[in-house]
């Protein structure tokens, strides 16, 4: 009898029968679904200039009111996977948010979690669940699954930001959807101020009434003053990195993504192993090149580069006498949660 490996080898009726019967054979497509050694990732290393971005960001300005777009995005699309597919990596969807001055972003609530990297401007806030956190540079705004959230904004100047979400996951499992609501009454209270200083929390009686997420806004100035100080005592460290957590439990700030704050001292170069997750590095202040497999990024201040799973990355200050400050977020926590973190 002939040996067959390949699909096209089938007969014909054969496919056919299996197809009548909604089966499949698996045996054609085995080492497609399990390659050797090594996954085939169609996440590809890619580079968006903030200024390439922005004035795009502002036509859409001109072109279309809030009314009609709810969320005036640019989806930061990775040609990996396909423009149409709107993500960066598996997991994590990117887009640049306009909101103009006097602008109101509706009330809504959904599955994926989302963050906020805020780009550039002042007097815009977002409202989570009724909480108001004020929007600044560099600022991390948690918007997490279920939550209810809307962007106001009340200054003078546009005001942009990075969105970062696990939609693509969510919508993997089919269980992405969003819903509407009214606009939200701001309440009294303010978690980045609670959670403000470390090694202080609230005792037990004051804690957030079950609040999975007590702390939704990270001042960058509170970030960055931590990095600098972390750099002053670990003079032979080479990675100057925190982590955005949840303050009460020490988890990760969300379940599905990780979001990381990164110091590079003037001109230091910094090896980052090849690990399972892919990672998005965002620059929050100074100049960064990056090399990425064969590729290498020279990345101004609000520009954003990937760097698929299971490769290697290196990054260089480009300047010789001031820090460079990175905002990176990867899919750590789940791939941890599955089983299947590594770094090689």
């Amino acid at each position: 009898m002939k040996n067959i490996g390949t699909l096209e080898e089938l007969p014909l009726e054969y496919l056919e029968n299996l197809e009548s019967e909604n089966l499949v054979p698996l045996w054609p497509s085995l080492k497609a679904l399990l390659p050797p050694g090594l996954p085939k990732a169609q996440t590809q290393a890619i580079h968006w200039t903030y200024e390439a971005i922005r004035p795009l960001l502002m036509k859409a300005g001109e072109l279309t009111p809030i009314e009609k777009a709810e969320r005036r995005v640019l989806v930061l699309a990775n040609p990996g996977h396909g423009l149409n597919a709107m993500k960066v990596s598996p997991a994590m969807y990117v887009g640049m948010q306009l909101l103009l001055p006097g602008e109101w972003a509706p009330s809504h609530r959904h599955t994926p979690n989302a963050v906020r990297m805020i780009v550039e401007g002042e007097g815009a806030y977002t409202t989570v669940e009724g909480e108001k956190c004020p929007m600044s540079r560099g600022d991390l705004i948690l918007t997490p699954s279920g939550l209810w959230h809307e962007h106001s904004h009340e200054g003078d100047e546009p005001v942009v930001w990075l969105d970062v979400l696990d939609l693509p996951l969510i919508y993997y499992m089919e269980t992405s959807y969003h819903v509407d609501g009214p606009k939200q009454t701001i309440k009294p209270g303010r978690g980045d101020r609670i959670y403000a200083n470390g090694g202080v929390l609230p005792s037990p009686i004051f804690l957030r009434n079950g609040n999975r997420y007590p702390m939704l806004r990270y001042p960058w100035e509170k970030v960055r003053s931590t990095l600098l100080a972390l750099e002053i005592e670990n003079a032979d460290t080479d990675a100057i990195q925190v982590e955005y957590i949840n303050p009460e439990t020490g988890e990760s700030a969300e379940n599905i993504l990780g979001f990381y704050a990164l110091m590079l001292r003037p001109g230091q170069i910094l090896d980052i192993p090849a690990r399972s997750p892919s990672t998005l590095f965002h620059i929050i202040e100074g100049g960064v090149i990056a090399s990425i497999a064969e590729n290498e990024f020279s990345l101004a201040e609000a520009d954003t580069c990937c760097s698929p799973g299971y490769t290697s990355v290196r990054l260089q200050n480009r300047c010789a006498d001031k820090p460079a400050f990175i905002f990176m977020a990867d899919e750590s926590p789940l791939h941890k949660k599955m089983g299947v973190f590594e770094v090689r």
